[in-house]
């Protein structure tokens, strides 16, 4: 039995016991060293940080989340929350504070139903280590499809085996990118599914012989990204207006919170150097701090909906997220933006219909449109001013993540300097 776990890293990690210890594990939990979720993505502790080598949690798997894994033999999968050893919630678990804004939420009348829309790229190393690129058409292309069809088919078993419902799939706008969408979920649900997703890829392309990355640049001219799609609900969504044009005041609240605090929100959806390379200008993903109607360069997107049933379809689309990102944290972060619109009645600006990157900048300060951070060093300094993600994370939790983020920043700006030296040796 895997059981899975996010740390601030984004990384998906695990225990895994026997079948004949499951029991056990459940009831008493698996221990595991605090010092796991001060490792930053490139597997290197925080020596600085707040843990060290004395401290202990445990790990205790939500027999809820039970999956048979079916692109392993005999293998089964639960996700975790983290406890102390004496059975408190750790403040420093991405996934019960998750669930704790989200019941929170949910006691107020805005239960949040969600999905995450990953795409990544499939590729093939050759035996001098050299990559290609699996299918090189890309951009909706019936040839793509038709040459990865037995992988994606594998996946799309594998992801309705683990009731992960799968609604389309389409092979992207780059070559060896592709999108699989998934179904909505409620609050905590939907960052599982999420991680069962990111297990499934990986693991069924490895299968077939290939190798899948969710990296936001993997290569010149690709992103990958991670669109969270969202909609609050009561017994009715809360998002949609009847009356007005579909969009509700309380969606345009929660548009406002998000736009009030995107700065510090990237560092939690973008969380990875790597991140600030996909967040430029007309690249199909966003750098620009604005919201529209089926604007994919905004930051928070509505999308057009279906006549059938509108008050269901009803939503928002936040775009500037990654699959590198902790989804648990991540949809923290970007329900205490919104709710906080919600909670002081903000009012977006006009929502843009162009580009925002054809504007100048006189038209852009016209229509409250700002550039994005960046750098990830940017967002995170943004974030470490944010009085309300630090509320809603609780400060030992919000204090890790900014130790683990600051790690991995520090050493991506140590490698890039050391690369001028080299660089600029060979040049003078």
């Amino acid at each position: 039995m895997r059981l899975l776990f996010v740390t601030q890293s984004g990384v998906v990690r695990t225990h895994a016991v026997d079948a004949s210890k499951v029991e056990s594990a459940v009831a008493d939990g698996v221990m595991l060293s605090q010092l796991v979720q001060t490792y930053n993505a490139l597997g290197i502790r925080d020596k600085s940080g707040r843990f060290d080598a004395a401290g202990e949690v445990r790990l205790c798997p939500d027999p809820d989340t039970f999956r048979e894994v079916p692109y392993a033999e005999r293998a089964g999968a639960m996700l975790c929350d983290i406890e102390t050893v004496d059975g408190e919630p750790w403040a420093v678990d991405p996934r019960s504070s998750l669930r704790s804004f989200v019941d929170e939420m949910r006691d107020a009348g805005f239960a949040p139903e969600v999905a995450f829309e990953s795409e990544f790229h499939l590729f093939e190393r050759d035996a001098d280590g050299s990559v290609r690129r699996v299918d090189e058409r890309g951009a909706y292309v019936t040839e793509s499809t038709r040459e990865t069809h037995e992988v994606i088919l594998a996946m799309t078993d594998a992801l309705k085996a683990q009731e992960v419902p799968v609604e389309k799939y389409y092979p992207e706008y780059a070559a060896g990118k592709h999108e699989i969408v998934t179904g909505h979920a409620p609050g905590v649900r939907s960052a599982d599914e999420h991680v069962l997703f990111r297990e499934t890829v990986e693991s069924v392309a490895h299968e077939h012989g290939y190798e899948a990355t969710f990296l936001p640049k993997p290569f010149d001219h690709s992103t990958n990204g991670c669109h969270i799609h969202l909609s609050l609900w009561d017994d009715d969504n809360r998002f949609h207006d009847a009356e007005g044009d579909r969009l509700s005041r309380t969606a345009r609240q929660f548009v406002a919170g998000v736009l009030d605090h995107a700065d510090a929100l990237v560092a939690l959806t973008a969380p990875t150097a790597n991140s600030y390379t996909r967040l430029r200008p007309q690249l199909g993903a966003t750098a620009f701090r604005c919201w529209g109607h089926g604007n994919r360069e905004a930051l928070v997107r509505v999308p057009a909906v279906g006549q059938s049933d509108p008050a269901t379809a009803t939503r928002v689309e936040f775009r500037a997220a990654d699959c590198t990102a902790n989804p648990y944290i991540a949809l923290l972060g970007l329900l205490a933006a919104g709710y906080d619109g919600i909670e002081r009645a903000l009012d977006p600006p006009k929502p843009v219909s162009v580009d925002p990157g054809t504007l100048s900048e006189t038209e852009c300060e016209a229509r409250d449109v700002e550039r994005l951070p960046r750098t990830l060093g940017a967002a995170l300094d943004a974030l470490a001013d944010n009085s309300v993600m630090r509320e809603a994370m609780g400060s030992t939790l919000f204090e890790t993540y900014l130790d683990v983020k600051r790690s991995h920043w520090a050493q991506f700006t140590d490698s890039a300097v050391s690369w001028e030296r080299e660089r600029l040796r060979s040049v003078y």
